[in-house]
């Protein structure tokens, strides 16, 4: 599977932002944004002049790196997200929202993105009784999503679930049992994202 194999604490100092790329390291005095908030690099300090095109590229990593796809997927999101009815840019969002990598995520089965890809990868979880090793497979609504019977993951996947604090509403999780359903798409206002959409698809 391809991936980005770059630091991840580089990636976050880059857009200037936690991305969570690393869970609970992310929530401690050893996040990267934390103990140097500039730009990594020799110039990284210095001043950089803003322009228009590098504020829509940058905000562009941003909603690529904070949900781990790469440019030729993320190209591929916004050209279905542009045949969709609607605004593109939600529609973008919501297409992300709903990959499973990133729903294990929302629901706290997982501490980043990373360890859910690893976790789908592996084939510990199933959706609808069937499983899903894959981790852009898009969930839809009505999907029940749960953890392989005898799942070796399982005690990895409670320890994730401590350092979660609310599962969004369009979302239903059961810690105890490790199983969840997913009730409806998202609506743009409880999507967290910290990326502003319109910067990517420009101006209407």
């Amino acid at each position: 599977m391809a991936r980005e194999r770059g630091p991840q604490c580089k990636q976050c100092r880059r857009e200037g932002v936690k991305l969570f790329l690393k869970g609970e390291r992310c929530l401690t005095d050893k996040c990267g944004v934390e103990r140097r908030s500039y730009p990594p690099g020799e110039h990284g300090r210095g001043r950089s002049r803003q322009s228009e095109y590098r504020l829509q590229l940058r905000e562009k990593q941003k909603a690529r790196r904070y949900y781990g796809v790469l440019e030729r997927q993320f190209r591929s999101y916004y050209e279905k997200a542009s045949r969709q009815p609607g605004v593109t840019g939600e529609n973008l969002l919501r297409l992300l929202e709903s990959r499973f990598d990133n729903v294990l995520v929302r629901l706290g089965f997982a501490a980043s993105r990373r360890q859910a890809r690893q976790l789908i990868l592996h084939g510990h979880w199933t959706i609808n009784g069937r499983r899903v090793d894959v981790p852009s497979y898009k969930v839809r609504p009505d999907d029940v999503i749960a953890i392989k019977a005898g799942s070796s993951a399982s005690q990895a996947i409670r320890d994730a679930t401590e350092l979660t604090s609310a599962v969004p509403a369009w979302l239903q999780a059961d810690h105890d049992g490790l199983t969840a359903k997913v009730l409806r798409h998202p609506e743009r206002v409880e999507i967290d994202t910290p990326v502003q959409e319109q910067l990517i698809v420009g101006p209407p």
